[in-house]
């Protein structure tokens, strides 16, 4: 072997011996508006448990989302209208259960909206509904036989947005004439929020629909668009992507996309679903957000890589800078972007990261190869300024990595610098000064869900409609006043849909609404219980629930129901194969092993073995059918 194959084995095993070179200069032309970085709260509930911690532990999960200069800094909160319906981990409640009921004090997307803005007065909101009650869909499971019905629906969340909450949403998903219709003309309109076909072909063949879209946002795009998007010149975004366990090959996929998204399919917005993994994790998709915040019950949150990926981007750009033509792939794997705010400042985001190491969940990653490399890049035209320099490493063999660590500034050479680039590494250069890796003192450290838990739901104005730790799954629990009930039970949780709605998911046919912890095996559970739907209703509590979500139809445990014909059954499944109505009952159940029994009202009713069941789940509450019906006194005790 002669020295020179000698030294083509060293360059390709270890280092870089020969540099690529790049230029960045905007005077050729420039490329398209940057619109932002941004995060997905809903689709469905996976904001549910940030709203039950305390301060000052939820002000900093908050701060690290979206305060400026700190954390991730996000440009776009995206949030889900909600639907009163399951649409991925959990049901969100509608401002309009039924066509005659409005209150814009449902849930808690208002909240957190207002939150951001406090933080971030310059944040895009964008609002999307995911399913819709169901006299939207006049008896179909469909929303659009009647679109006018459907848009006045949406209309009216986007206007009790600002009249009860003062938020203004930049962008919807809904008809054009009815916005306009209602004094709505500076919201502004994505489509389809799907795929790119058909739409775009819509759009190229519809002039009044071309007038009537502002941005084609798609799903999962896979870095990639197609020819009929970019014909259409219109904004083109990534308007829910991600979907990504986030621990490091996580942050890895959301450094690839957030570059490639541009680079290969013109995207500049980019919308990670989901904005914060704050739900139950063994429901569907568990730690698929940029951080984790599910323990609410010991104040624990873990800031997780893609928050720093995010700050690669979004501590050094705004929406409104825009890129430079001269962006593309690196020579030998990895991508670059560089961005102008066209008044002398360039920010250059680098990206080496290894198929292996960030592959998302959807969809799949075709084979590529990165390996270590000498980059040079040639700064010409306006740019002529010392840069500052923020560092990520992923290291996968030694488990050493870091995250946005500051390194000595940058010094030009002739208008040029060169960088020594490893794989799986994120590079920010940036002229841009202000940034900083945000802090806080640790938080608690992360604890099981409490063993003993009660809950009499005695909050006479609670802030948020949803008691703490629900994770409802099918149907809506809230918080009810009984002005009529002069007893003990005047405050109360009552599920309050009595009507399917209109989803793409499989919600159950009977409403559940699960807690506590998914290993749970021997416990007791309790709840005093109300039928309000005479002789045909039915309540369950049940312990051992195994399913969640989109799967939440097939979840298995022990029911135990009663009807208000009078009757009980106990069951292994949800799918239940009956006590008077307007009665208080107290129903108790108990597991221990193989062995699980029920009391109605302190009286023995059954016992059986249970060996047919799943050996550890949720408990949960719920009833027969879409009905009303309350519970109260709800407590666990668990072994």
């Amino acid at each position: 072997m002669n020295s020179l194959q000698n030294l083509a084995l060293v360059c390709a095993s270890v280092a870089w011996c020969f540099a690529e070179d790049y230029v960045l200069d905007d005077k050729p032309g420039l490329g398209r508006t940057f619109d932002g970085v941004g995060g997905l709260s809903g689709g469905g509930a996976t904001s549910r448990l940030l709203v039950n911690y305390d301060e000052p532990y939820r002000g900093r999960i908050l701060d690290y989302l979206f305060k400026p200069s700190f954390g991730a800094s996000l440009h776009i909160l995206k949030v889900e209208i909600g639907g009163d319906a399951q649409s991925t981990d959990g049901t969100e409640p509608s401002h309009m259960h039924y066509e005659n009921d409005e209150n814009y004090f449902r849930g808690y997307e208002w909240w957190l909206m207002k939150e951001a803005k406090r933080r971030n007065p310059n944040i895009t909101l964008i609002g999307l509904p995911w399913a819709f009650p169901g006299w939207v869909g006049r008896g179909k499971n469909w929303p659009y036989n009647f679109p006018d019905v459907t848009a006045s629906y949406v209309v009216s969340w986007v206007i009790g947005a600002k009249q009860h909450h003062d938020l203004d949403i930049n962008y919807i998903g809904l008809l054009r004439y009815t916005l306009d219709k209602n004094g709505l003309e500076n919201v502004k309109i994505i489509a389809s929020d799907n795929l790119w076909e058909p739409i775009t072909l819509y759009v190229l063949r519809d002039g009044e629909l071309s007038d009537a879209v502002d941005v084609l946002g798609a799903h999962y795009p896979g870095t990639t668009t197609v020819m009929d998007a970019l014909q259409t010149e219109k904004k083109l975004w990534s308007s829910e992507d991600y979907s990504t366990f986030n621990n490091e090959v996580g942050g890895g996929c959301w450094a690839r996309i957030l570059n490639q998204n541009y680079v290969n399919g013109r995207m500049t917005a980019t919308i990670s679903w989901n904005l914060v993994a704050s739900y139950y994790e063994m429901l569907p998709f568990g730690r698929d957000g940029l951080m984790t915040a599910e323990e609410p019950w010991s104040g624990n949150y873990v800031v997780e890589s893609p928050i720093w990926i995010t700050a690669h981007t979004t501590q050094f750009t705004q929406p409104g800078w825009v890129y430079l033509q001269t962006v593309g792939h690196l020579m030998q794997g990895g991508s670059y972007v560089a961005l102008t705010d066209q008044k002398g400042n360039l920010t250059i985001v680098i990206e080496t990261m290894t198929h292996d190491h960030s592959e998302c969940i959807r969809p799949p990653l075709p084979p590529y190869k990165v390996v270590p490399q000498n980059v040079t890049f040639y700064l010409k035209g306006s740019f002529v300024s010392t840069m500052e320099v923020w560092r990520s490493k992923f290291d996968f063999t030694t488990k050493k990595s870091f995250f946005f660590q500051k390194q000595d500034p940058l010094k030009l050479f002739d208008g040029s610098f060169t960088l020594n680039l490893d794989v799986d590494e994120v590079y920010t250069l940036s002229t841009i000064t202000t940034a900083q890796k945000g802090s806080y003192p640790d938080p608690p450290p992360s604890a099981p869900f409490p063993k003993t838990y009660k809950d009499d739901f005695n909050v006479g104005n609670p802030y948020f409609s949803e008691a703490p730790d629900f994770a409802d799954q099918t149907g809506v629990f809230e918080y009810f006043i009984n002005l009529t009930d002069p007893g003990p039970h005047v405050f109360t949780l009552r599920q309050v849909v009595v009507e399917r709605p209109v989803t793409w998911e499989a919600d159950a046919d009977q409403t559940i609404s699960v807690l506590g912890d998914y290993s749970w095996q021997n416990l007791t559970v309790t709840s005093d219980v109300y039928i309000e739907t005479v002789k045909t209703g039915g309540v369950f509590i049940g312990a051992r629930v195994d399913q969640g979500g989109g799967s939440v139809r097939s979840a298995k445990g022990i029911f135990f129901w009663v009807f208000a014909d009078g009757t009980y059954k106990v069951t292994g499944d949800l799918r239940k194969w009956d006590l008077m109505s307007h009665v208080w009952h107290t129903l108790c159940l108990t597991i221990k092993g193989d062995y699980a029994s029920g009391t109605l009202n302190g009286s023995p009713l059954w016992n059986t073995t249970v060996t047919a069941v799943p050996n550890n789940g949720w408990v949960a509450i719920g009833t027969s059918s879409f009905e009303l019906a309350q519970f109260d006194n709800f407590s666990v005790e668990a072994q």
